[in-house]
Order: C-alpha cells, then structure tokens, then sequence
C-alpha cells in the first residue's frame, strides 16, 4: 500500500480554450456547426439525435452513413455504425447488431456493454473498513469500533502463516453473529520468500496458487466467501515501467515481467477456486490502471500481443487515494481529461466494483479529511447503484497517529473525520 507516498503523476487539468483541429473533407453543414462549439458535450450525449459531440479535449466527434469521424477524419475501424455516445469522460459506439464498443486512451475500439445500463450488485457492506490482522484487540472490541462507525465490511491482509490465519479466524467467526463481511486481501506476490522476482510466470503461478489455496481452506470453513487476490501488483517496480505513470495504456507497463504478474494473479484466483469453486475473487488496481486491467482481461502484453489465457475475476477492486485524483472523473497519462474509472470497468468487466482503499493525503489536517471523507461518501453513495459500487473502504482503522486512521490506538475517535463518516452513514442507508 502507497499510503506514503505522494503520487507524483497527478494529472492536471486540460487547460481551456484550446483550439479545434481543422476537419478536413467531411464538410457537412453538421461538422461546420460543430467547429464553433467551445465546450464539452453534455453527459450522456448520444448521436442519434445530437449532431455531433465535442470531447473533453474539444475533438468534434460525427457520424456519418455509418462512419465515425474525429475532427472530419474517418476513423479507420468503424463500419456499421448506429450510434455515438458520450457518457463518463469516453467515447462509445454500437453498430447495427447491438455490440457497443469504448474508444481507449490507447486509441483502441474494445468491446463492452453499454454503459448507461446500472449494474446490480448486493446491499449489506458498502461501508467498510481496512485493518490489520496484528491489532491488539479481541474481535467484540473491533466489531464495537466498526459499528459505531456504521461498517458491515472489513479488509485485513493475509498470507498463508498460521498467525495471519489465526486471527482472521477468530474475525470471521465473531462477524457471522453480526453479519459482517470479511474480506481478506491474499498478501501475495511477485517475488519469493528472499524478495527475488520469480523466475516464470510458471513459477509465480504456481507458490501463489499453493498458498492461496490454503488461506482458502483455512478460511472457508468459517464463512469467508470472497477474497482480494493481491495489492497493488500492477505498482510493483517490475511491472510499472515509471511509478508517475497513470496506467492507462499497454506501455504503462513492463512486457519482459508482465507474465510474471499474470502467473501470480491467475494462481491466485485458481487456487481459491480449487477449494471453494463459488467463492468471490477480486483482483486489484490502483491510479488509473486500466491499461493492466484491460491486459489481463484480453489476454495481451505490453507490446499488443496476445493469445494468451484471458483472466476473469468476479470482483473489480482499486485504490483511490486523493492524490491520484478523483475515481469518477480520473485523470489520463499526461496531462489530460478525466473519465469514470467505475463506469468504465463496469461496461468493460460487467462485475461489481469496491474500493478497497481511499483516503485523502497523509499530510492533511483533520479538519480537510473530515470534509475529504463527507464529499467523497456522498459521490461514492450517489454512484453506488449505477455503476455497481459494491464497497468503499476506508484506510484505515488504527495507523497509530492521524496519518490515515480514525480512531487511536486507544480507540478514541478522531475528531472530527469519525463524526464526519459516522454521521453519513446513519443518515445513508446500505439498501
């Protein structure tokens, strides 16, 4: 987890007033019109019956006989095509036989849903919570903690150790009488017990599948029924070609240890899967990683190959903290516009999204926390049920300072970011 770190990536803002791209030989009377417009299309702006869209980067977007133009250019991979639409920050196309299409920040058309259409996911945990497994207090005392915050949901890291396994044990028991949700994140992988990168993606699949396997066969007996598989992996040295990057597309990443990072998830995912086939799994991102998630999920490299197993997870997990920038309106690798990173995975992955981590600045007062976690609890809620927001929580409970947690080590609250959640929470129903 980055908690400490500042990411230095932050996108800025694109800046007003840029001028518009001349249009070339479209020259409709529709795409004159449209080189005067000064400002972004509305959300939601779909052509049919708009005339044309206007970007966040003010390219003018028509369609014509079929064919999708980007500033009187034809764009070479549309045919067919019966509507445009704009809708969180990108651009979408479905053709006559229904299948939509999301243009990338790689310049790709890839396949999806539409994403107008809410995704449902189930009430009961969308408040949650990040812990450790070494808290110095019994389970009761960390279940009074939580509900006084309103929590139902709870992360705590594990690996495969008999005194990770053990106190996760006693938490999972103790939730099932207060219908709590457990959510271990299996604190594995890319590198072995010497901290040395593995040598394969064989051999990366391999040690996390035997490993989470066993937190599985731990845990399962004793209600657990999802799991997080990994953190932050995409971020790991190996993998981030440069950790000021956004994430956003193929070259983000390392292509010489990219399967290294696809063995390590997938045995994950598998070895869960080997002792509870109907468990959960999420795989996680953070920043703007899209361009991993859409690798992984499309079985390609870094360098555009592909071939390769195509990975599905049940559960879409990333880390928002503030100085990524905000998760519905996200920024791109340089300095570009923001998007709707949950409405996004939504069309693409159609599985339920939690964020597993957020906070704001580890250097910031209480005073702008308390207001960092009213404003982003009120979007967080608003979006819940559109784009399929399953979980948000909080990092963390204890940080042993006003760093990151919201109550002390004594489990004092602290003030006044704990009445700033506590009170939302009792005025917002998980329903």
């Amino acid at each position: 987890m980055m908690k400490r770190r500042r990411f230095l990536g932050q996108m800025a803002a694109i800046a007003g007033g840029q001028a518009l791209v001349a249009f070339g030989a479209l020259g409709t009377d529709e795409a004159i019109a449209a080189s005067n417009v000064a400002s972004t299309s509305i959300d939601g702006a779909v052509i049919p019956s708009a005339t044309s869209i206007v970007d966040k980067l003010l390219n003018v977007w028509t369609l014509s006989n079929g064919f999708i133009y980007k500033n009187g250019v034809k764009d070479k991979d549309s045919y067919n095509v019966s509507l445009l639409l704009w809708y969180g920050g990108m651009i979408y196309q479905s053709g006559t036989g229904g299948q939509f299409y999301v243009m990338t920040w790689a310049g790709r058309w890839l396949p999806c849903s539409d994403p107008r259409n809410p995704l449902t996911v189930p009430a009961g945990m969308f408040y949650g919570m990040n812990g450790h497994f070494d808290y110095p207090y019994t389970p009761q005392q960390i279940i009074t903690t939580l509900q006084a915050l309103g929590c139902t949901s709870y992360r705590v890291g594990c690996d495969a150790s008999s005194t990770q396994l053990n106190a996760l044990i006693g938490l999972a028991d103790a939730f099932r009488s207060v219908n709590f949700t457990l959510l271990p994140m299996l604190n594995l992988g890319l590198r072995d017990g010497n901290g040395n990168l593995y040598a394969s993606e064989s051999a990366a699949y391999f040690a996390t599948r035997g490993n989470a396997a066993a937190i599985a066969k731990a845990l399962g007996p004793h209600g657990v029924t999802m799991y997080e598989c990994g953190n932050e992996l995409t971020r790991d040295s190996a993998i981030i070609v440069n950790s000021t990057y956004a994430g956003t597309g193929p070259h983000d990443f390392n292509n010489a240890n990219w399967p290294i990072l696809r063995g390590a998830i997938q045995g994950m995912i598998d070895g869960v899967k080997s002792v509870q086939p109907s468990a959960k799994c999420a795989v996680n991102f953070t920043v703007a990683d899209i361009g991993a998630s859409d690798m992984l999920w499309d079985g390609e490299q870094p360098d555009g190959s592909g071939g390769y197993r195509k990975m599905r997870w049940d559960i879409t997990t990333w880390h928002n903290y503030q100085p990524y920038g905000d998760i519905l309106d996200i920024g791109i690798d340089g300095a570009g516009p923001g998007f709707n990173l949950p409405a996004y995975c939504k069309a693409r992955y159609g599985v339920p999204f939690m964020i597993t981590e957020w906070n704001a600045a580890p250097q910031e007062n209480e005073q702008f926390r308390a207001t960092y976690v009213q404003t982003n609890l009120q979007r967080f809620y608003a979006a819940r049920k559109n784009e399929g927001i399953q979980a948000v929580m909080y990092y963390d409970l204890i940080s042993g300072d006003e760093t990151f947690g919201i109550v002390m080590n004594d489990l004092a609250p602290i003030e006044p970011t704990h009445t700033a959640f506590s009170g939302f929470t009792a005025q917002n129903a998980d329903l």
